[in-house]
């Protein structure tokens, strides 16, 4: 078999006559640093590199055939109507041809091109990124995450030490850049939470093995690598070439996204993601690892580019700029790793009364996490969150169960630093004074919001009320009003009333 220079096969792909189909000319090519992507309309081409980074190995016609496939069959969990088929590319005297006869001597990734403008990075930058687009992406990867492939093998990658040498790798690849593009104390301080991550929570990253949440995962979720096409969101571009850095922590990808929207001072953005992703898996205590794996998603955006200012070709300019960006992510990811003061937040009120809306509203201002009732009561009892409780759901039992999971929830939250907003009724003083007595004993702030709004608005709210998860009705006001417990004495000095139309 002929190792084929690239070069000179890109020379003729960026030529018409060597595609089976009309193109759109100018062909365009975009290189990174381990492909070459041509653009020519309806269809991309893309050819990897003969590189060799140790955590990436191209070097091959043998390999680039499997990466090439592996991409193509990873890729079909999150983008399938993007990819479509790896061709050969054969040499015949000096022509190279797309599927021709013979040995190939490289491999080709087809893939249906999207136009400008549907990634979700140029929709950010064109202000037309929208909360509804984070709603549907948390539940596009909460989905993605509960197809995703899951075996004692995969399992093995959450052990403390796998996941600790991949970020102790980061450290010690970006050493040389103290004093360039970070401090000395940032350095410090964020190896120094790792480190103490790992050595104070082993039990936490068992947990996670146990929950069956350590799977094959996309690994690169950030916004370049999703696209809105055809009214549907597409995750793709998934890494196929390093089993490490895929078989991760489901919470591992939900950072990445975070990270990358919080680093275009988008906060409000990741936190609606968020808040959808973990009300759709029900994995709310996945969010004890995330601090740890927003510092390294930002880390390795910092670590990737400080690579540039080593590069020769890299011209002056481009690495000032490079140094700068590098900085920002440095400092993110210590920001990271910073000590927060968590709070507990109860909201109160009858079904109807705004509390889920003023909950997100307040989430996305505090970057608080918001736990509703009704996801938790549907996670217990094991029912898709859309589908309708019957009487089973809401039996006595099952609301004392409800309210302890709630309760249970927000305090390992807000002890660990998170602003945690329980939006559930909180019409019994027993559960009011349970969340108080837990705030407490954990030294944690407590506030109670309780919404109020005229009845004729509340019974006009749920008769207008559809595509949610809850599924209180009109009819339910009276016995909700005749059932609620007035706040005691002791409980008013938590309380500011909201008033959800005024």
């Amino acid at each position: 078999m002929t190792e084929v220079a690239i070069p000179a096969l890109i020379e003729q792909m960026l030529e018409p006559g060597f595609y089976p189909h009309p193109v759109k000319e100018p062909i365009q090519l975009i290189q990174t640093h381990v492909s070459y992507v041509l653009l020519t309309g309806d269809f991309a081409y893309k050819v990897k590199k003969p590189v060799n980074f140790g955590f990436l190995d191209y070097s091959t016609l043998a390999k680039r055939s499997h990466f090439c496939q592996e991409e193509l069959r990873l890729n079909q969990r999150g983008a399938a109507e993007l990819y479509l088929q790896v061709l050969p590319i054969t040499l015949e005297g000096d022509k190279y041809l797309l599927n021709g006869e013979g040995d190939a001597v490289e491999y080709v990734l087809t893939m249906q091109q999207f136009p400008d403008g549907a990634l979700l990075s140029e929709m950010f930058a064109a202000g037309t990124l929208q909360e509804s687009h984070m709603q549907e992406l948390g539940k596009v990867v909460a989905e993605y995450h509960v197809r995703a492939e899951i075996n004692d093998y995969i399992q093995s990658f959450g052990e403390v030490q796998q996941v600790r040498s991949a970020i102790d790798e980061n450290y010690q690849q970006t050493m040389k850049y103290i004093g360039v593009a970070q401090t000395q104390e940032q350095f410090e301080k964020t190896k120094q939470y790792t480190d103490d991550f790992f050595a104070t929570r082993p039990e936490l990253f068992a947990s996670r093995i146990q929950g069956k949440l350590i799977r094959e995962c996309h690994g690169d979720l950030h916004l370049r690598n999703i696209a809105l096409w055809h009214d549907k969101i597409l995750v793709f571009d998934c890494i196929e070439f390093n089993e490490p850095f895929r078989f991760v922590d489901v919470m591992y990808d939900v950072a990445f996204t975070v990270m990358d929207l919080e680093a275009r001072q988008s906060r409000e953005l990741g936190n609606v993601f968020l808040n959808t992703y973990v009300e759709q898996t029900g994995d709310w205590e996945g969010l004890q690892v995330l601090p740890l794996y927003l510092s390294r998603q930002a880390y390795v955006r910092a670590k990737v580019t400080s690579f540039l200012l080593d590069d020769p070709g890299v011209p002056e300019t481009v690495k000032e700029e490079a140094a700068q960006t590098a900085a920002a992510y440095y400092k993110q990811a210590w920001e990271y790793t910073q000590p927060r003061t968590g709070k507990l937040i109860l909201m109160s009120g009858l079904s109807g009364s705004g509390k889920s809306t003023t909950a997100r509203q307040l989430a996305k201002q505090l970057g608080g996490i918001q736990i509703r009732s009704d996801a938790v009561r549907k996670h217990l009892v094991g029912i898709p969150l859309m589908q309708r409780g019957g009487d089973e759901v809401y039996s006595a039992e099952m609301t004392e169960k409800t309210y302890h999971r709630l309760i249970e929830l927000g305090v390992l939250l807000a002890a660990q630093g998170f602003v945690v907003i329980l939006d559930a009724k909180f019409d019994k003083q027993k559960w009011r004074e349970l969340a108080i007595a837990q705030a407490q004993s954990h030294n944690l702030p407590l506030e109670i919001i309780h919404c109020t709004a005229p009845v004729e608005v509340i019974q006009e709210r749920l008769h207008q009320r559809q595509g949610d998860i809850a599924d209180a009705t009109a009819d339910l006001l009276t016995s909700q009003m005749q059932q609620a417990e007035a706040f005691s004495e002791a409980e008013k000095p938590y309380v500011k009333i909201w008033d959800t139309v005024n």
